[in-house]
């Protein structure tokens, strides 16, 4: 529906100050905010992107998403009957099957997700990136973190962005696609907006800010435009697209900023594991210190949080 796209204007220094202004909102305190921590925790796609990743860390990291919090802490705050576990386990193709063997020896039902179609540049061809989604498919991913073609952005091939996109919807079958759309290399906002438009057209359940590698990633401005994008598409075709921040997103100050402009922008619905994810690697860790800090009183150790 490119009508939509030719209307499309982005008022930047608006943005930009109420980009400023969310920055300046207030946290909640005491057992409101610890509360609001264990939601972030709910809503985390616990992440290992790394060359020297292996069978044995993705274990550890299947264990951390199961017990993502310590067991005393949570009956401290009376929720450790309450299944709390992170959104799902993400990695590359090659550490899918030992995800979701770790997963199942763990007898959990934690969903792994998986990086493809090129990751992180998607600079390979169209035909080597439906292969690689189907394979992660094949491998047990029940989410695919697909990431676009800038090129196509950037030279304003809206249709082109559309067939490829919806290509990789088709090789997803059954599993979820988040699609990475690098906002830090679209070059404006109107671009961000724009391309959220086309890869929700094309048929994307989730659109996710960055892959995490660029030098820009997550960032308030890009967030609002985006979910603005989504409740516009909600609004025309009552379709409700999920929306992931990723990348430098590294406190439980900011993961409660990112919940709370959420709930601002899109309503109370969009704050679930089915609507709304925390792409992250380091920020479980600051979570639990935060935690542990108001359970206790006291900061934790280096020893207090060993599987952080």
């Amino acid at each position: 529906e490119l009508g939509w796209m030719s209307k499309v204007h982005v008022n930047r220094p608006a943005v930009v100050r109420y980009a400023e202004w969310i920055k300046k909102w207030r946290t909640v305190k005491d057992n409101w905010q610890a509360a609001w921590f264990l939601k972030a925790v709910t809503c985390i796609d616990l992440t290992t992107l790394s060359g020297d990743d292996t069978p044995s860390n993705v274990y550890r990291l299947c264990f951390k998403a199961k017990h993502p919090i310590r067991e005393d802490l949570l009956k401290a705050l009376d929720m450790h009957d309450k299944g709390i576990t992170v959104g799902a386990v993400c990695v590359y193709p090659a550490r899918v099957t030992d995800a979701v063997n770790a997963l199942k020896a763990a007898g959990c039902n934690i969903p792994v997700a998986s990086v493809a179609a090129g990751f992180p540049s998607g600079q390979t061809p169209l035909e080597t990136k439906l292969a690689e989604i189907k394979l992660a498919v094949e491998y047990g991913a029940r989410e695919i973190d697909i990431v676009i073609s800038r090129s196509l952005v950037l030279t304003g091939q809206w249709e082109g962005l559309y067939e490829e996109i919806r290509q990789c919807r088709e090789a997803c079958g059954e599993a979820h696609m988040k699609t990475i759309l690098a906002t830090g290399e679209l070059g404006s906002l109107t671009n961000v907006y724009k391309a959220s438009m086309i890869a929700m057209m094309a048929g994307s359940d989730f659109i996710k800010t960055s892959t995490g590698k660029e030098v820009e990633n997550a960032t308030f401005p890009v967030g609002v435009v985006m979910m603005r994008a989504i409740r516009e598409f909600y609004w025309k075709t009552g379709n409700k697209v999920g929306f992931k921040p990723a990348g430098s997103i590294r406190t439980a100050k900011e993961a409660i900023t990112w919940l709370m402009l959420v709930k601002e922008e899109l309503g109370v619905e969009w704050l679930t594991p089915e609507l709304f994810r925390l792409g992250a690697s380091s920020l479980l860790e600051d979570i639990e210190k935060q935690i542990f800090y108001h359970v206790t009183g006291s900061y934790a150790l280096q020893h207090d949080l060993a599987m952080a």
